[in-house]
């Protein structure tokens, strides 16, 4: 048993702590305190809860049941084929060609070296960069991603001036040589 120090309350749950009247910490009656600090293992926070068991389970009558009579009329909105959204949704602008274009401009100056694969690569990226630009300019509200057009069109060329520049170096080299 516990007793409230404060207002004299007895009580006998054992997991209670505080007294119900003033609040003030129970402390144990002296035939009734704890012979150890822990009279079971201490606990720990992964520790599942204590499992309560609670009276029968709910009982049903499946044999009396019926089914609703009519399905709920579904509501049936003005505006035809507009999606529900229960938050304000925001269509972000179409990127694709942008996207496209810095990718091949990127895959010319990193892969493109290689079989002289750039010599595709460049001219797609640059098609892809100024096509996505034209839309960017005609349409800002549905078309987006003018900074990934420039990156594409950027690396494109900058693939394109290294890489004459290279066969260019390479030219004159073998023509100095040959001297």
């Amino acid at each position: 048993m516990k007793k409230c120090p404060k207002c004299d309350q007895t009580y006998t749950d054992k997991d209670l702590n505080f007294c119900y009247n003033d609040g003030e910490l129970l402390s144990y009656m002296a035939e009734d305190a704890p012979t150890r600090a822990f009279s079971e293992r201490p606990g720990f926070a992964d520790d599942p809860p204590p499992t309560e068991f609670m009276g029968s389970a709910r009982v049903t009558n499946e044999a009396n049941w019926q089914p609703p009579q009519a399905a709920p009329a579904v509501w049936q909105g003005n505006e035809p084929n507009v999606p529900f959204s229960q938050f304000p949704t925001y269509v972000s602008p179409n990127q694709t060609l942008a996207v496209v274009s810095l990718g091949l401009g990127v895959g010319a100056v990193t892969i493109g070296w290689c079989c002289s694969s750039g010599f595709v690569l460049s001219p797609a990226a640059l098609i892809t960069g100024f096509i996505a630009l034209s839309q960017i300019k005609k349409d800002p509200t549905r078309y987006g991603g003018r900074g990934f057009a420039l990156g594409g069109i950027i690396s494109a060329g900058i693939f394109i001036v290294l890489y004459l520049a290279f066969i260019l170096f390479y030219i004159l080299m073998a023509v100095i040589g040959n001297m």
